[in-house]
């Protein structure tokens, strides 16, 4: 699944263009680099998304294509 479209249906980030903006402005690292909207969100990644002041840092746990308001937080840890 690309990486905008995770971040939409994880619910870490509410809609898929302000995720894909995130990524184009560099504030999306999987792993620890830079990555693009077009990245292939694998489980076990490491995602940090750097929000204004704030920094989530989670680890990909599943990769599901849909996810209601429920299940959407078992899709991801978060880490710190």
């Amino acid at each position: 699944m690309r990486l905008d479209k995770y971040l939409k249906v994880s619910r870490l980030i509410k809609r898929r263009t302000v995720a894909n903006e995130a990524c184009d402005a560099g504030r999306v690292f999987v792993n620890g680099k830079p990555a693009r909207a077009s990245y292939d969100v694998k489980q076990g990644d490491l995602l940090e998304i750097q929000l204004g002041a704030r920094t989530l840092k989670a680890e990909v746990l599943e990769v599901n294509e849909y996810a209601t308001k429920d299940n959407a937080s078992a899709m991801y840890r978060m880490v710190e």
